[in-house]
């Protein structure tokens, strides 16, 4: 495999400013990838844990308008039954407390409790009727039967409206935890992709040490040697890009100066 790309670079003869802009293209394209991918993930998971939290607060504060309203009625219940002066029963916007259910039966988690609710209300309110036959009752004490009738049934509604609350609350938590490890799963793809190209850097920075930096400086040496002690100039690698062209330049040169030389000093023992 090696021998294979290394001869198809030999063949298409990259040149040095080609490998070193193919060089780090593929480390800017590597981060560019990752950090396109990172914000993606990250608007996605936003997106989605947003709408979960923004319907879980709607579903608390639905709850709670439900709460204020039962226990406002039963209140008003208790007002009839302490004072003679009122024979009628209180006003409850049944209507609005249904559709508060039928919102919530949405909800994956709210659903099966919002129909407990519904079937404990509508016991409540069956037996709340009773109140008026009470009232006009004159065996039946209607403190009596508001507390050990009325209420338990009340008091099992309440149960399930706070089971509901809480319900929607540990919904809320669950989304504020998935939204923080969904951040740190979009961050994942980003932190992964800076390891690859520091790994990258590393290997780039060695190969242009081994194949560039370490050639430049043996010709330097080689053409020291050279020009201080008329050494022959022999250094060879192999490299077909700029470099090697400019080696080959050099060995060339230095032969043709060492031919001039030998040319000159043969001139000069003939003319003695």
């Amino acid at each position: 495999m090696f021998v294979k790309l290394k001869n198809w670079l030999r063949e298409y003869r990259l040149s040095l400013r080609m490998k070193m802009t193919l060089s780090f293209s593929a480390i800017a394209v590597v981060l560019l990838m990752s950090s396109v991918i990172s914000i993606l993930e990250y608007r996605h998971m936003s997106n989605y844990v947003s709408t979960m939290i923004a319907r879980d607060i709607r579903n608390i504060h639905v709850t709670q308008n439900m709460v204020d309203a039962v226990d406002a009625y039963n209140l008003r219940m208790l007002a009839v039954i302490g004072d003679d002066g009122l024979n009628s029963l209180p006003d409850f916007n049944r209507t609005e407390f249904l559709s508060y259910c039928d919102s919530l039966r949405q909800s994956f988690v709210a659903g099966p409790l919002a129909d407990s609710v519904v079937y404990a209300y509508s016991a409540y309110m069956l037996a709340s009727l009773e109140l008026e036959d009470v009232l006009e009752s004159n065996f039946i004490d209607s403190r009596d039967w508001y507390f050990n009738r009325l209420q338990p049934i009340f008091g099992r509604m309440r149960g399930y409206l706070d089971k509901l609350s809480g319900a929607m609350y540990a919904e809320l938590q669950e989304n504020s935890a998935n939204f923080d490890r969904g951040f740190y799963r979009s961050i994942i793809p980003g932190a992964v992709a800076v390891s690859v190209a520091i790994l990258l850097v590393f290997m780039l920075l060695f190969y242009i040490m081994v194949y560039y930096v370490g050639p430049i400086y043996r010709m330097r040496d080689g053409l020291k040697d050279f020009l201080q002690f008329r050494h022959r100039y022999t250094y060879e690698f192999d490299n077909s890009d700029q470099l090697g062209q400019l080696n080959e330049s050099i060995t060339n040169l230095t032969e043709e100066n060492r031919n001039l030389r030998r040319r000159i000093s043969e001139m000069k023992e003939s003319g003695k």
